[in-house]
């Protein structure tokens, strides 16, 4: 595996815009050395593309790219595991408990639309049944 990647390489990789990887950049994840006149190209080392993957690992969990950068930042010093692992949790469960709860929120949702369709049809067989009466009398 290479230990220096472009930025169309890693948007290549991981399916995304140069765009959104500048954008991680700004934000403190990747931090790339510039090469080329004027420090015009980007060059991404492993640590980058490995911290892009826990980015978007992160995302894809729902933590906001300030959570992602906090935790991602806590393996930069590898030497005790024990509290980036307990920060880890306690988002995780912080984030299952908000999905959980939309999830709830949903299900209310979804029981009152189906009340609504129920009445809905109740309705309209009821203005069936008097029209088809008017129209036979």
């Amino acid at each position: 595996m290479a230990s220096q990647f472009s930025i169309s390489d890693l948007a290549k990789e991981f399916d995304l815009t140069t765009r959104a990887i500048r954008f991680y950049e700004d934000m403190g994840l990747l931090e790339p050395e510039r090469s080329g006149p004027g420090g015009r190209n980007r060059v991404y080392s492993s640590r980058d593309r490995t911290r892009l993957k826990l980015t978007l690992r992160a995302k894809r969990l729902g933590l906001s790219l300030v959570e992602a950068k906090e935790l991602i930042d806590m393996y930069d010093t590898p030497r005790d595991t024990g509290p980036q692992l307990k920060k880890f949790m306690v988002v995780l469960a912080e984030h299952r408990q908000q999905l959980e709860s939309q999830l709830a929120d949903l299900h209310a949702t979804l029981e009152e639309v189906k009340t609504h369709e129920k009445e809905a049809r109740n309705l309209l067989a009821r203005s069936e049944k008097i029209a088809v009466k008017k129209v036979s009398a």
